[in-house]
């Protein structure tokens, strides 16, 4: 196969999921000299783009987001040492983890995978992540974005706590703070005073880019 094709059934593979050929896809890709920051940014991105706007247009579904994901993911594993190596810039450092109280985190991993896709280093806490846990992965790790994650109406007001623990360690003003799941919406957000909130994987790229724009357009050069 000549790059040209090898990008084009990348992209094709990626789209429907296949994640064995999509690792054989990229093995072959890099066996031919090609650069992984190629295979990543002309056809493993431009994908996972197109899966998020047919998500988001109703054609498809959760289902189709994970197996394109994990698709991605496969390649991921492979490319990342290599990204690495070559100094690839990221968009930015994405922290992630599910509230103190909640176990659940199908879709943090997805929104992972998806920020992963779009080009941020992502850091995953797991489940059942504390505030001081919060604290101290952001004192170590100095992300750009903090995302807290509850599938349970129960643990919601652990997005209260987490925030109150940036606060009192003085670090609130240095992250971006987004919130996500199934219960949860843009008034709870507003409410417990997060930076951003998205109702589903692809809309969280879409608004963590918009935030990280904004905030360093304030930041003075």
């Amino acid at each position: 196969m000549t790059p040209e094709e090898i990008l084009q059934a990348l992209y094709d593979e990626t789209l429907v999921g296949n994640a064995p050929r999509v690792l054989d896809l990229t093995n072959e890709g890099l066996t031919l000299d090609m650069e992984p920051q190629t295979l990543l940014f002309d056809a493993l991105i431009p994908s996972l783009e197109e899966v998020g706007a047919r998500f988001e247009r109703g054609d498809f579904f959760v289902p189709e987001m994970l197996i394109a994901g994990r698709a991605m993911a496969g390649a991921m594993e492979r490319l990342r040492p290599l990204l690495a190596e070559t100094g690839v810039e990221t968009v930015g450092k994405f922290l992630m983890g599910t509230v103190k109280g909640d176990v659940h985190d199908i879709g943090k991993n997805l929104v992972n995978i998806m920020l992963e896709g779009a080009g941020f280093e992502v850091i995953d806490l797991g489940v059942q992540v504390a505030p001081e846990k919060f604290v101290a992965a952001i004192e170590e790790h100095q992300p750009d974005i903090v995302g807290f994650s509850a599938f349970l109406t129960t643990t919601m007001p652990m997005f209260k706590a987490n925030m109150n623990a940036l606060e009192k360690a003085g670090i609130r003003n240095d992250v971006i703070v987004m919130v996500g799941g199934a219960p949860v919406t843009q008034e709870y957000a507003d409410a417990v005073g997060a930076d951003g909130y998205a109702a589903d994987a692809s809309q969280t790229v879409k608004r963590a880019k918009s935030l990280l724009d904004t905030k360093r357009a304030k930041v003075p050069a």
